[in-house]
């Protein structure tokens, strides 16, 4: 669909503002480490044309049968990759693979409708390329997981809440593979695109420009309009019965720490009220969602490495 943005601000301008709301929302935030202690088994993988479409794969050592496998989404603002502890799933004998996707700046720039397309299409497509590739690397293609922290988690989510993307009459062998998904990490998370829910289940927050092209007060302002957009690409719309189960862990409660180093900007976009939003959606549409916080605990999973690790480990359907 060719959608006319209204009042949308020029290239340069929203180019700005996507760097601006890199330097307001990620000042402060704990950025997930690369691990210091094994490297990838292979590293800069490209799974697209793009220069940013790549990814890294940790495959525990001595595995003796195809390997689960949990992929973990890195910067949108800015291209990353950002792999978690394989101490935590090496034991397991489930492996890793660090996403980078094209980001919202490239979006921007290329005047993508909306930008935030372009970080949504490269995650179903790594899911697509593991699960074809899977053998190279001794993975099980039938137990694949998503996740990500932070920024991670908008793509992760989307792959989880979309549906299925397997095109069985495309020319190109990624786009006919499955991109269905075992489960959904999702921590420290911004579920929605949405400015109208954004700012009612975090009062105050302006996280997101220029997901849809323009500044969050815009998009706020002309949100009946982006509607189509947002059904289409923003998790929470997207949720349904046949979602994947959905993690959600914050390691902050409901009110802001006393601590100088948690802003409030960066405690709004963080807050676990987003998980309490997400999954009071997923209780009306009947998907399942999990959410753990200081004081709020989940019965079945001690945490969230626990929940995908559960998931990931039971024998494939």
């Amino acid at each position: 669909m060719n959608f006319i943005l209204p009042r949308v601000l020029g290239a340069a301008a929203l180019l700005a503002l996507c760097q601006s709301t890199i330097c307001l929302h990620a000042a402060g935030q704990p950025v997930p480490q690369k691990p210091a202690g094994p490297t990838p088994t292979a590293a800069d993988i490209s799974y697209g044309p793009s220069p940013n479409q790549l990814l890294d794969i940790y495959v525990p050592p001595n595995a003796k049968e195809p390997c689960p496998v949990l992929i973990w989404y890195g910067g949108i603002w800015k291209p990353a990759k950002h792999a978690v502890d394989p101490g935590k799933f090496f034991p397991s004998h489930v492996a890793i693979v660090a996403v980078e996707t094209r980001t919202l700046t490239e979006g921007l720039q290329d005047k993508a409708n909306p930008p935030v397309s372009y970080v949504m299409n490269d995650a179903v497509r790594a899911v697509q390329f593991v699960r074809l590739n899977a053998a190279k690397w001794d993975l099980d293609p039938k137990r694949i997981a998503v996740g990500g922290g932070s920024q991670g988690t908008l793509p992760a989510l989307y792959v989880g809440c979309s549906g299925e993307h397997a095109n069985p009459a495309s020319s190109d062998p990624v786009e006919r593979e499955s991109s269905k998904v075992v489960c959904v990490a999702a921590f420290r998370s911004q579920p929605s695109i949405d400015p109208k829910r954004m700012q009612e289940w975090v009062p105050g927050v302006a996280w997101g420009a220029p997901a849809l092209g323009m500044s969050f007060e815009e998009s706020l302002k002309h949100r009946d309009e982006l509607l189509p957009l947002i059904q289409k690409w923003s998790p929470d719309a997207l949720l349904n019965k046949n979602a994947a189960p959905i993690y959600f862990e914050n390691e902050w409660g409901l009110t802001q720490p006393n601590d100088p180093k948690v802003t409030e900007a960066n405690y709004k976009v963080h807050s676990p009220a987003w998980g309490m939003g997400f999954k009071k959606v997923a209780d009306s549409v009947g998907a399942t969602v999990y959410n753990k916080f200081p004081d709020h605990p989940t019965e079945k999973y001690k945490d969230i490495w626990d929940f995908i690790v559960q998931n990931l480990t039971v024998p494939a359907k």
